[in-house]
Formats: structure tokens, sequence, C-alpha cells
């Protein structure tokens, strides 16, 4: 990344705040507003997946809303200070967050595998952060909107309406209850317009602070509605798959389909690669790579019983024992009288 002037440096710094805390607030909201929809469900009312709209009578999912809404308030602020894909890259400190958190008050396991895949994936993100690339400076409502003309970005926030419709109204019926992939998607594909449009509204807000007319301007209007369904939707779908599914399973999922997404829609719309050097084109694929790789260290291996302790037992078992079978932990006692008399319970079943 290029050396940065001592302004451009002080607004790296708020932006780089920004996007840590709207991380926290993000990650904390998933926590929240899980807890309030196990105590919905453990109450017996209709659940989120099933189409139920009870949470909005449940105080802790309020709470949940209002952390999201601080987190991406202060995301908002960062993507008026730095480029999305510096900004976009930090939101894996939410899976983090959410995975630590979710360990602790949802009594989800975090096992050897997932802590390694939320350090790869800190990692990866500092990785990218460096090599972030450097946009093209955008500065006004009128340059935005020419930005927003590019036959390019046409064809891409298209290509999102369509498939999102698709989603919502072919695949989410079908195959919402049974595939968290679907619910994540629609989230993700419409998140990237939603930073678009957050991009463009930060750059009118700050024209409207030097005294221009930008309310009159049908373009800040555009971008305010598209911005609200874009999250409302997003929120409806989020709440779904947070209903149905892990929560250690959703957010990174999401965070690698709506980095991935963002990116994209970055790059087509601001031309951000184009003054990119191959050192920092190779970093920031690098970086991305080792957040899929935490990611997958986070969602392959969530149910194995891996820790420290049996680390000297996995190794042993490669080896194998005298007659070429690998060596297992040994069931305890009372484990295995149980499953003896368990056996005879059903040899005498079955000749009974």
């Amino acid at each position: 990344m290029a050396a940065l002037s001592p302004a451009n440096r002080y607004d790296f710094y708020i932006g780089l705040g920004l996007a840590i805390s709207s991380s926290v607030f993000i990650g904390g909201s998933f926590i929240l507003k899980k807890k309030g929809l196990l105590r919905l469900a453990s109450k017996g009312s209709m659940r989120a997946g099933q189409g139920g709209h009870a949470y909005l009578k449940e105080w802790l999912w309020w709470a949940g809303l209002l952390s999201m809404g601080a987190g991406e308030a202060a995301n908002f602020a960062a993507y008026a200070f730095a480029p999305a894909t510096l900004v976009t890259p930090l939101g894996a400190l939410s899976v983090l967050v959410s995975a630590v958190l979710s360990s602790y008050f949802l009594n989800e396991r975090l096992n050897v595998h997932g802590k390694m895949g939320c350090v790869l994936c800190i990692l990866g993100s500092s990785v990218m952060v460096i090599h972030a690339p450097q946009e093209e400076e955008v500065d006004s409502l009128n340059a935005m909107a020419e930005k927003l003309k590019d036959p390019g970005f046409i064809v891409f926030a298209v290509s999102v309406v369509v498939s999102s419709l698709i989603l919502i109204f072919v695949a989410g019926p079908r195959y919402g209850q049974k595939n968290v992939l679907v619910y994540v998607l629609i989230c993700s594909v419409i998140g990237s317009l939603s930073v678009s449009c957050v991009k463009g509204l930060g750059i009118g807000i700050k024209e409207l602070v030097m005294g221009q007319s930008v309310l009159k301007n049908p373009l800040f209007w555009v971008l305010l509605i598209c911005l609200v369904a874009c999250i409302s939707t997003q929120i409806n779908y989020l709440n779904k798959a947070l209903d149905i599914f892990n929560t250690s399973i959703v957010t990174p999922i999401y965070y690698v389909f709506f980095t991935t997404a963002v990116m994209s829609c970055s790059a087509i719309l601001f031309k951000e690669w184009n003054r990119m050097g191959a050192d920092n084109i190779v970093g920031t694929f690098s970086g991305f790579l080792t957040i899929i790789l935490g990611i997958f260290l986070l969602h392959a291996f969530k149910d194995i019983s891996f820790t420290w302790d049996t680390l000297p037992l996995f190794l042993r078992g490669q080896r194998g024992g005298p007659w070429g079978k690998p060596y297992v932990a040994l069931a305890s006692q009372e484990a295995e009288t149980e499953g003896q008399q368990a056996g005879r319970g059903s040899q005498q079943s079955i000749f009974s």
C-alpha cells in the first residue's frame, strides 16, 4: 500500500478504529439475537425459520438489533473515511468475537480447529489490509452517479437482483430449511449493494456538512431507499439462518460470501484493481485465501472433540497398532460396561 499523507493517515486510523469497533458490536449482536431466539423457542413460540415474528417482543433480540445497528453505524462511518476493501476484510474480527462469545454464552463448542481458524482469519485480514488496493477518488454524488452508470456495474447489479429473487422465491422455500447457503447467499449478495449505497450516502453526508444542497439531489434519496430495502432484506433472512443453523456456522460463512461480494462490487464500481501492483494483488488474494482456510477450519471440524490433551492420541493413531489398526482412545470402564449390557440386551431381543 502506498505511503499516506498526514491527513490521509489520520483518516486511515479513524476508519480502522471504526471498523474494529463495528466488528465487536456486530459479533456480539449475533449472540444476543440467537439468545433471544432460543428463549422464544423454549416458550413454544413460532420460530423465525418457520415465518414467525414473535422475536419482535423479545428484549434480547432488540438488544442484538441495537448492537448490530451500532456496529453498522460505525461501519457506515468507516466507509466514509477508508476504502471498502480496507474496511470489509476487518469484518473477520466479528467471526472471532462471535465464535468466542458463543462458546461462553451459547454452549457452542469451539475446539482447537476453531481457535486456529479464528487466528487465521485475523492473520488473513491483516494481510489484506496491508495490501489493500487504492480506490479511485470519488468525492461527490455527481462523480458517484457517473460510476453507477458504468455498464459493468449495471450488469453486476442486475445479476445480484435476479439471483436474489431466484434464491428468495425458488431456492428458499425448497432448500432454506436444510441448506445454510441459501439464506446466507441472499444476505451476502444484497449486502454488496448495501455497501455501495453506504459509500454513496457517506459522500453525500460529507457534502451536506460542507454546505452543499445534497438533499435536492435525487440520487441521495434513491441510495437511501435502496439501503433501507437491502438492510431490511438482510435482517429478515439473517434471522432465519440464525434460527435454523448454528451461530458458529452462519457467522463465518456469511463473512466469506459477504466479503467476496463486496470486493467484487467495489472492484467493478471503483476500479480499484487497476492501480494495484503484482505484489499487492498476490498479497490480497493470499490474505483472502488464508481467511477462507480459517473459515474452513471453523466449519468443517466443528463436531470433532479435539483438544490439546488428546493430541498425543491422534498422533499415535497415525502409526497403527500391532495388527495395523490405528490406536483409539479407550472408553471408560463404566461406558464399556454399559455398551456390553446394551449388546447383550439387543441379542436377547433378537433371539426372543
